[in-house]
């Protein structure tokens, strides 16, 4: 039976600090006109790490989107295969583009000196 007085002496002793401390804290608050932010305020959105405002949050999402289109599309030119288990460049066939388009550029030089 002991025990249980313990128990409750512990628990009054215990809610006794919690309360003092809440007084506190409040008392703080108003002599240094602090605002304690919640801790949901203080989380980090995964979409808005940085607190823009919505307009300028989607300008930033459309501009990394056409940043995305265009990186693909530099990247879906570059020719590539696999050897030895890895994607390596195909040098050749950077060669064959190179000489394609050196003889355009001939080509082309001599038409219009004819034009």
């Amino acid at each position: 039976m002991s025990w249980l007085v313990l128990l409750g002496l512990s628990l009054l002793v215990f809610s006794l600090f919690v309360f003092l401390f809440a007084k506190f804290l409040g008392y703080m608050k108003k002599e240094q006109n602090l605002v304690i932010e919640s801790f949901k305020d203080t989380l980090i959105d995964k979409d808005n790490p940085v607190g823009l405002n919505k307009s300028e949050l989607e300008k930033l999402k459309q501009q990394q989107q056409e940043a995305q289109r265009h990186l693909n599309d530099v990247i879906s030119r570059i020719p590539v295969i696999q050897k030895d288990g890895r994607f390596q460049i195909d040098e050749e066939a950077i060669r064959q583009r190179r000489a394609a388009a050196q003889r355009e550029d001939r080509s082309g030089m001599f038409n219009n000196d004819i034009v």
